[in-house]
């Protein structure tokens, strides 16, 4: 990745479903205004993504709060409607807000972009975790390979922070 420790996330649009299932778009910058944790994912309905990165941190969200960290956003190359279905199988409800990046736009932004074509899967970003307040980057941890979810997993990130 390009973004490190100390930098500022960049300005970029993500889409969402809002409440009535229509499209919306949101600045990342104004999702992060507060404490938040920023979970990159390479795609919704993926194996690592589905059984522990995601699942990690709707299991540790009591914790999060107490750490006061007001917000999880999960980001993934996928489109809204993917992003909230994902949620919705995941039991996320409220306790995550599933963006999608499904021009790829944000995931670029920060260097994330990894060529997963290889396995039917296109341009994706890297697993990553992050934390940021007001916009700027606390920590950051990255998997070396998006199979992988170690560094990124709430049990060990949260731990750090």
């Amino acid at each position: 990745m390009k973004i490190k420790a100390g930098d500022r996330l960049p300005s970029s649009e993500l889409f969402y479903l809002d409440q009535n299932n229509e499209v919306k778009t949101i600045d990342i910058l104004d999702l992060c205004k507060k404490k938040t944790i920023i979970l990159g994912m390479p795609g919704a309905f993926t194996k690592t993504c589905s059984t522990l990165h995601l699942p990690g941190y709707i299991r540790n969200y009591e914790l999060i709060l107490k750490k006061g960290i007001s917000k999880i956003v999960c980001i993934a190359v996928n489109d809204p409607n993917v992003m909230k279905a994902w949620g919705e199988n995941q039991n996320a409800g409220t306790k995550i807000f599933m963006a999608g990046d499904p021009f790829i736009k944000f995931t670029k932004a920060i260097g994330a972009e990894v060529d997963k074509s290889e396995k039917g899967l296109g341009i994706r970003s890297n697993r990553y975790t992050m934390f940021v307040e007001n916009g700027e980057i606390k920590k950051l941890e990255e998997e070396k390979e998006t199979a992988t979810c170690e560094l990124s997993a709430a049990e060990n990130f949260l731990k750090t922070i």
